[in-house]
């Protein structure tokens, strides 16, 4: 169980994450800062490199995607499709996406678990 006492300064967390993509040959790297057995909440600090892609997968269930540095695109099937820049927050939609870095990123994921 992840656990914390006081503030998470997550733009300095980003920019670790955004180091360990940058020097990762996949381009990116991830971290769970809050979340694990008994807690409902995950929150994940993902960072990529500009065109680093997260392939499509099945939405997790509630979930929501905040961009904290850079610029993503999330697309949801055909028609669907937006661009995020830093300080937005995006509801993931309830159905197959996926996630691609325009610019070097750095998004928090939060998750219920098993609200799907």
């Amino acid at each position: 169980m992840t656990e914390h006492v006081g503030p998470v300064a997550l733009i300095e967390l980003a920019e670790t994450e955004l180091t360990k993509a940058r020097a990762a040959s996949a381009g990116r790297s991830a971290r769970t800062i809050h979340g694990g057995a008994g807690l409902a909440l995950r929150q994940t600090l993902m960072a990529l490199t500009a065109g680093t892609a997260l392939g499509e997968h099945a939405s997790p269930g509630e979930a929501t995607l905040h961009v904290l540095v850079g610029r993503v695109r999330l697309s949801a099937g055909d028609s669907d499709s937006w661009e995020l820049v830093a300080g937005d927050q995006l509801d993931i939609p309830d159905s197959r996406h996926d996630l691609a870095a325009i610019d070097d990123s750095a998004v928090l994921l939060s998750v219920v678990i098993g609200a799907k």
